[in-house]
């Protein structure tokens, strides 16, 4: 038997070749994700940042706790008058405060603090002197001059400073490269110092407090509620204490989804290539069974192949992913996707995975094809060989079992998920992973739809039309697995592509039904402050609606504390600013004692009373003045400023009275926010940004801005990074695959080719028919991709109905096309390029 193995392998090693570089790059994408995976799931500690030279640090209460269960809140108490006076009795008493600034050219989510707590990060001045009077500032960074002064939203100020912090400086600057931290500019922050008297006189509100005295007096004398912080503790009164943790866990979702994508398709595609190297040896099984090998004789030869090519290419599938798994770390670190300490750890269950996950892909791929050899007669196998009237792998009957399973399994889990939890088919892991059922169904279907496929595509007149229709008939196993990897690659671009697109047009679509605004006023990396809010609602001839963001929890069956996103509004004002979807009620009866929640909740009659907790943690019993659809999960709840203490206004929606002049409120507008007049738009939408980072767009370009509908523009960076890397994983391999297996049919076809130069064919006719014949064959791949993404598209439109968005499937026919026509390149390279080869003159004659 390994005399047998051995020679089948020496010579036939073309085919065996190609299932070698199959399986080992498929093991080792396999590899590479499980090691990054491994990788993402534990973050070291994070240590103290601002506070890092503080004896002890009071916060105010941050977290709503109710029994077992907590959430952060999303508008922190700031400490009582009394514990600050009843600690002040203990010794040096610290306060600080964090207040957000917009300031002309600073970067986004610029942050004010006394100068005092400057000495706790700690900072060291790199130049200049501490600020003294109340219009003098230190700044953080490089991005101010001392001497330069600053048109900021609390009044025009003056360097005096800036400072760096001590010992960091290289990391601070591979930090702000790679956007970690917050402010993503300096370190941890961008940030203003003023003198403390004028920041206190900015925010009055202490936020947390630095005490020079023992933690378990500061512990006695501190109200319930206020946490006290010592040690590692201390990083949680940084601005944002657990983002390492958070962009891991983000981490750990994208490549998870990304390994499970990369599984399926290196699977896929390698139980197919096996399969069909199998399938191309069927006259040689013919023989075996003339000379008297026996069924189990034959399944054993090609196990016993396909576990030697197996073990061997997955180990060195294993070894190229542990070569490629740190260049991949670096990439996604250089991408802002991890933080700038992410590495590859020692971990070894990848590769074992890995390993045997290819090596079991192998045999099942030869498993199929073995035992329809070993059942097959001697003479019924040279007939085969002539005529492949089934596919490679499994009997004809089989595969249309298998795949009409798996279309109803398909097909029954969607009709479920729609009528029980439509909202779970928009969620980005459910619209990554769905597909993968679906080109597997219509993988396993394609040998029936090949022929049919074939006479719609083929057009072409004469012989070469004719030769393409009737070759592409009968060599339905060879034409089923070079389109797998078309199929495979159109699939996953249209529907990954296709959903988020779909996902996008029916976010502005709720946005465009709900907006009646002509102006938008938007603040770019800091919130719009009282003064600012105060002047445009004195804007002659504009109706003004402020919406500031906070949150409201409620205890759903009393198991989970679920946080959801509130709107801040006056409900009046918003009426003539906005419609709101609402399925019952009117936003007019929204009042200081009631709440606007969606159907998701799972109290929502008009009426009812639920009881919930601010985002101060405060508790409230509301009234339900409205309910709206769930939509695309976006809608939030709506609440008044009453419930909403110290939200702050991130967006101010403006409508111009009836006889008023536009372009006099338009200016008036821009003069409220502090903004000169501009030409044009503001840079957000292709003009300039002036003074304090405001902007006055009308509420089309503020449309097109927050709610883009090409492309991957408006996903999170998170999402839009992952689907492109499972994409580009995957895309990368497929088309390596469909060279690889056109590469392995061509070496098959010598002879045949062969026989119609002898018939008098020229050489060119013959590579024209090749090319052709593998055009044809893409074709018939992206039609089949084009009929899973159409599919799957329209499941997510069913559920966009269903949650009453009316929005129509958008479809990327240009990266469908590009895609397509990549695998066309391929694809005629990849079958020209050999058969060039072996038609060269010294390989014209017929082998026996």
């Amino acid at each position: 038997m390994l005399t047998t193995t051995l020679h089948a392998l020496r010579t036939r090693w073309t085919t065996f070749a190609g299932s070698f570089v199959a399986l080992s790059l498929g093991v080792a994408l396999m590899t590479v994700m499980g090691l990054t995976l491994a990788s993402s799931l534990n973050a070291p500690g994070q240590p103290p940042e601002r506070f890092a030279a503080a004896p002890v640090v009071v916060q105010g209460q941050d977290t709503l706790r109710v029994g077992d269960r907590t959430q952060t809140l999303a508008q922190p108490r700031p400490v009582p008058a009394r514990t600050i006076a009843a600690l002040r009795t203990l010794g040096k008493v610290t306060e600080d405060r964090a207040f957000a600034v917009r300031a002309e050219r600073a970067p986004g989510g610029l942050v004010g603090h006394p100068w005092s707590t400057a000495a706790f990060a700690p900072y060291e001045l790199s130049a200049g002197r501490a600020p003294r009077a109340a219009d003098e500032v230190v700044a953080t960074g490089d991005w101010a001059a001392v001497g330069q002064k600053l048109r900021t939203d609390r009044g025009t100020v003056r360097v005096v400073g800036t400072v760096r912090v001590a010992g960091a400086v290289r990391v601070v600057g591979q930090a702000r490269a790679r956007g970690f931290g917050f402010g993503f500019g300096f370190g941890f922050e961008d940030a203003l110092f003023y003198p403390d008297a004028r920041a206190a006189a900015l925010s009055p509100p202490v936020t947390r407090l630095v005490v020079d005295a023992k933690a378990s007096e500061v512990r006695r004398l501190v109200a319930p509620g206020v946490r006290v912080l010592t040690g590692d503790e201390r990083r949680l009164a940084d601005a944002d204490p657990d983002r390492d943790a958070e962009a891991l866990t983000a981490l750990n979702a994208l490549f998870g989804t990304a390994g499970g994508v990369t599984a399926f398709v290196s699977v896929f595609v390698v139980a197919s290539t096996f399969a069909f190297a199998v399938a191309q040896r069927r006259r040689e099984f013919g023989l075996l069974r003339m000379v008297g090998a026996t069924p189990g004789r034959l399944r054993r030869m090609v196990l016993a192949e396909a576990l030697t090519v197996g073990a061997l290419a997955s180990a060195a599938g294993c070894a190229l992913g542990a070569y490629g798994a740190p260049h991949l770390a670096d990439l996604v670190v250089e991408g802002g996707l991890a933080p700038a300490w992410f590495a590859i750890g020692d971990h070894s269950w990848p590769y074992q995975l890995a390993f045997w996950t290819g090596l079991l892909a192998a045999l099942c791929g030869s498993v199929a094809a073995s035992w329809r050899a070993g059942r097959t007669g001697p003479t019924q196998a040279l007939r085969e060989a002539a005529v492949d009237s089934g596919a490679s792998g499994m009997r004809p009957w089989g595969r249309l079992l298998c795949g009409t399973a798996l279309l109803i399994t398909a097909a029954v889990t969607l009709v479920l998920a729609l009528l029980t939890e439509p909202g779970d088919l928009l969620h980005r892991k459910t619209y990554i992973s769905r597909p993968m059922l679906l080109i597997t169904a219509v993988a396993l279907l394609s040998p029936v739809l090949v022929g049919p496929l074939t006479r719609l595509i083929v057009r072409l007149p004469g012989a070469i039309g004719l030769l393409v229709r009737e070759n592409a008939a009968t060599g339905v196993g060879r034409t089923a697995a070079v389109a797998a990897p078309v199929l495979v690659t159109v699939a996953l671009t249209g529907s990954l592509l296709g959903a988020t697109a779909t996902l996008n047009e029916a976010r502005a679509t709720e946005a465009r039904e709900r907006t009646t605004a002509d102006f938008v006023v938007t603040s770019a990396g800091a919130p719009l402050d009282a003064a600012t809010v105060r002047r445009l609602r004195e804007v002659p001839g504009a109706e003004v609606s402020p919406v500031a963001s906070s949150a409201v929890y409620v205890l759903e069956d009393g198991v989970a504390l679920i946080k959801s996103e509130a709107h801040a509004v006056d409900p009046h004002r918003l009426a003539a600013t906005a419609r709101l979807p609402l399925t019952d009620g009117r936003v007019t009866d929204l009042d200081d004692d009631s709440i606007i929640v969606n159907e998701e909740w799972s109290q929502h009659r008009v009426g009812e009373h639920v009881p919930v907790w601010l985002g101060d943690g405060t508790r409230r019993s509301l009234r339900i003045a409205g309910v709206m659809p769930v939509g695309t999960g976006d809608n939030g709840v709506y609440v008044t400023a009453a419930n909403a203490p110290g939200a702050v206004v991130e967006r101010v929606d403006v409508r111009v009275r009836e006889g008023a002049d536009r372009a006099g409120v338009a200016g008036a507008l821009r003069e409220a926010v502090g903004l000169r007049e501009t030409v044009g738009l503001p840079e957000a939408v292709g003009g300039r940004r002036h003074a304090a980072h405001a902007d006055v767009v009308t509420s089309d370009d503020w449309l097109r801005t927050a709610f883009p509908t090409t492309g991957l523009a408006d996903t999170d960076r998170t999402t839009r990074l992952g689907i492109l890397l499972v994409l580009g994983i995957a895309l990368l391999y497929t088309g390596i695959s469909l060279a690889n297996t056109q590469i392995m049919a061509a070496s098959d076809r010598a002879r045949e080719l062969t026989a119609l130069r002898l018939a008098g064919a020229t050489r060119t006719q013959v590579l024209r028919l090749v090319a052709a014949e593998a055009l044809t064959v893409v074709a018939i791949g992206a039609l089949l991709g084009l009929l899973v993404t159409t599919l799957n598209l329209l499941g997510m439109w069913s559920a966009l109905t269903l949650q009453s968005v009316w929005s129509p499937i958008r479809l990327p026919w240009a990266e469908l096309g590009t895609a397509t026509g990549a695998c066309a390149l391929l694809a005629v390279a990849s079958a020209v390029l050999p058969t060039a080869v072996a038609l060269r003159p010294r390989s014209r004659r017929i082998r026996h």
